[in-house]
């Protein structure tokens, strides 16, 4: 198993707080900083997608949330038929969570939205951000 995701990764997200990516920009989800995050503006639901050079076989999906700014209802699709590959359900924590799909898929470009989140405003902050697969 592998990281897909990284510093050159072709990256999306829903909103950035008070539009202030030089400190909370979506470049954190996949610096491997640990003091680093990429914090949504208030509203339901946010979102990633990242689009791969190439198709690519996913397996796994790993988050590292700020507690009480964690998704709470989640899932995963991919962007060109908007078929979900995974629903998952994060626990509010501060710790790396692991959401492994029940098999692979190949994919070019993938969303990952958080429905909702622990945050009453709807902010999620994200600290580690991976994508992993196969090959």
């Amino acid at each position: 198993m592998r990281k897909i995701t990284n510093k050159n990764s072709k990256i999306r997200v829903s909103s950035v707080l008070n539009r202030d990516t030089k400190q909370f920009g979506k470049k954190y989800l996949v610096d491997e900083e640990d003091d680093t995050c990429w914090n949504s503006d208030q509203g339901s639901p946010q979102w990633i997608a990242v689009e791969f050079d190439e198709e690519e076989l996913i397996t796994e999906i790993r988050i590292k949330f700020q507690g009480g700014f964690a998704g709470r209802e989640c899932w995963a699709e991919r962007l060109d038929t908007s078929e979900k590959i995974i629903e998952f359900y994060p626990d509010d924590v501060n710790s790396l969570q692991s959401f492994k799909l029940d098999k692979p898929h190949h994919v070019k470009k993938i969303k990952v939205i958080f429905n909702n989140s622990t945050d009453f405003f709807g902010r999620i902050t994200i600290y580690q951000f991976d994508i992993l697969g196969e090959g």
